[in-house]
């Protein structure tokens, strides 16, 4: 038997990453595109974040409006009733009715000098 002869000079050498050959510029590519990502998140979850802020005050001033509201509206009716409650009639008529008062008369009236 003969023995066959190989010529080596036709196989081709193995190319790095699977045949893609990284350049610098493509490194540098990289890098640019990944800072713009991470720049794009941080401002996206700052305009999130922001925004829920936002929500969150305007929910925290409405319901600081309502219990203005609802003071002032206590105030108004507390205000009526205290009117109510010093009006001259209706002490006169507690003093006679429940206290048993009445009107002095001359005799128990005197005059200071």
């Amino acid at each position: 038997m003969a023995q066959a002869r190989t010529d080596y000079t036709k196989v081709a050498a193995p190319q790095a990453l699977g045949g893609i050959r990284v350049t610098p510029h493509r490194i540098d590519i990289f890098k640019y595109l990944m800072i713009c990502m991470v720049v794009f998140t941080i401002v996206s979850v700052f305009h999130v974040w922001s925004r829920f802020k936002l929500v969150d005050l305007n929910l925290e001033i409405s319901e600081i409006s309502r219990q203005l509201n609802e003071t002032g509206q206590e105030q108004k009716r507390l205000k009526l009733e205290a009117a109510s409650l010093k009006a001259p009639a209706r002490i006169e008529a507690i003093a006679k009715n429940e206290l048993g008062m009445a009107l002095p008369t001359e005799q128990q009236v005197i005059h200071v000098k």
